[in-house]
């Protein structure tokens, strides 16, 4: 006989790990957030983050891109190790064996419940070497102070560490377009270091994220 609490259970689907009303959990009094799992989580204020980049561009004038970027390197290889074991933990399976969708969706939940905008990874150009990234609503971009060129420096390296790991290939990362500049929303692409050499340049040149984009698929 078919035991009906075995198909129940063999067919339930978890829902949303990073649904907001679940993944965050606060306490007032003591001043602590939290993720499900009890790990803490810190809250970055817009000042703390203006601050930030201003006190860096005066110490370090136009290194100041390099050290962020390199930051949020090391920031996404530890964001990518949570990320991973909470995943997997969740969905009983590790990440490398999941669906490319499912994975996607956790990403762009996890970006949201963070605070860090809505993410969406374009693969359309996967088969010539290059990952897009579209970012809208960033904090990282609104915390920019005058800006000259695109300036999320952390999030590009956040970008770069966290689908290197993924891919298990060295990928770098450059900002296209910038929100702080008047774009509607942050675009980033990524490949291999040496194929993108010439995207800074083309940024500096006031080139768009799309011209930019044709210009290096028109040489695969």
């Amino acid at each position: 006989m078919i035991n009906v609490a075995d198909l129940i259970s063999e067919s339930h689907i978890p829902g949303n790990y990073f649904a907001p009303t679940t993944y965050l959990q606060g306490d007032f009094e003591s001043g602590l957030i939290e993720n499900r799992q009890g790990g803490r989580l810190l809250a970055l204020p817009d000042t703390l983050i203006r601050g930030l980049y201003s006190g860096l561009a005066a110490e370090l004038g136009s290194a100041t891109g390099l050290v962020l970027y390199n930051c949020g390197r090391k920031w996404g290889k530890n964001f990518f190790r949570r990320f991973s074991q909470e995943v997997s933990s969740y969905y009983q399976q590790p990440v490398a064996t999941m669906e490319m969708v499912e994975l996607v969706q956790c990403l762009k939940q996890c970006w949201k419940a963070h605070g860090w905008g809505l993410i969406e990874p374009n693969f359309s150009r996967y088969q010539q070497g290059f990952l897009v990234i579209q970012v809208t609503n960033s904090s990282f971009a609104k915390a920019i102070a005058e800006p000259e060129q695109p300036g999320c420096f952390i999030e590009a390296g956040l970008l770069s560490a966290f689908f290197s790991e993924l891919s298990e290939t060295d990928l770098h990362c450059v900002q296209t377009a910038c929100e702080s500049l008047g774009a509607s929303s942050n675009w980033f692409i990524l490949g291999i270091k040496k194929r993108l050499e010439s995207v800074s340049g083309m940024v500096e040149q006031g080139q768009t994220h799309t011209a930019i984009l044709q210009s290096l698929t028109a040489n695969q």
